[in-house]
């Protein structure tokens, strides 16, 4: 079974889930223990996913922002990954800039892997949550899977699970530990073929419309402006000098969306720019200055 994810850290613990070996630190020195095995773990354990991690895609292609005319992996969506990732702080560390830079290539390369098990007659099961990344990849992955006739299957991301007395809310796979993930296997569904055509028109009439930003709204993808999330911004900016990261904490803490930090933080340039907001003491990376609104 090949699973597609749509974000790096959720990609990463679906090979871990799907590994027979678990490498993680757990209140200390490093320790491996083997799946099946009674080891503690920091999230009730369900168990591990059949298959190796080879069969685990990683789709960050962020279509929930820029234009989506181009294919998924032209050289334009390569150029707006790297754009956004350049805002990150770690971007500045040789090795891990270098990564980041290289981010869309990736992707485009893991597009073609998916589409050579598609050709190889493999079942593909999608991971998708109401974070706009994640909804906006799924139905951009619809008009591709739709060519062929293998056995499709999605798992949505519950909004909550009930644990005992406790009711625990996700937003994203980001969120879902390795041994968390067979525990949300009940939730898959087949998809019709009907189920499939369906959302790659949806994606269509988005394309059509290609606005520079989409966004899940009463569990719908809409096309937004590009100035939708904003009004966040000003609502935790005041004239009090804030760090940026932790301007951007608060409002992701608190709004919960599934957008990445990228997202504002280039927002918070843009307003820069605009002289809207100042800078009151700028440092070498963007997240450690300080900021507030212009009086």
């Amino acid at each position: 079974m090949i699973e597609v994810l749509f974000g790096d850290s959720e990609a990463a613990s679906m090979k871990a889930a799907k590994n027979k070996r678990i490498e993680g630190a757990v209140k200390g020195p490093t320790s491996v223990w083997i799946a099946g095995s009674k080891a503690p773990c920091p999230k009730p354990f369900h168990g591990w996913i059949e298959g190796t991690p080879r069969e685990v895609i990683c789709l960050g292609l962020l279509m929930d922002i820029g234009s989506i005319k181009e294919p998924m992996d032209s050289t334009y969506r390569k150029e707006l990954i790297c754009s956004v990732y350049a805002q990150d702080p770690w971007i500045q560390e040789e090795e891990i800039g270098k990564e980041l830079k290289n981010a869309g290539d990736f992707y485009a390369k893991e597009l073609r892997r998916l589409k050579g098990f598609l050709e190889e007659g493999e079942s593909v099961r999608i991971w998708y949550s109401d974070a706009p990344y994640a909804r906006c990849g799924f139905y951009s992955l619809c008009p591709i899977v739709k060519e062929y006739d293998n056995q499709i299957s999605a798992v949505k991301l519950p909004e909550y699970v009930v644990r005992g007395q406790t009711i625990i809310s996700y937003h994203s796979w980001s969120e879902v530990s390795a041994e968390e993930f067979a525990g949300f296997l009940s939730y898959e569904k087949p998809l019709s073929r009907e189920e499939i055509n369906q959302y790659a028109m949806q994606w269509g009439f988005l394309a059509e419309e290609n606005s520079p930003l989409r966004a899940v709204v009463n569990n719908r993808v809409l096309s937004v402006p590009e100035d939708f999330y904003d009004f966040l911004i000003w609502k935790w900016l005041t004239e009090v000098p804030v760090k940026e990261a932790r301007l951007i904490g608060e409002i992701i803490g608190h709004s919960q969306l599934g957008v990445g930090d990228w997202w504002y933080a280039g927002r918070i340039a843009y307003y820069i720019k605009q002289g809207k907001i100042q800078v009151v003491e700028d440092a070498k990376h963007p997240y450690a200055r300080m900021i507030c609104i212009r009086g």
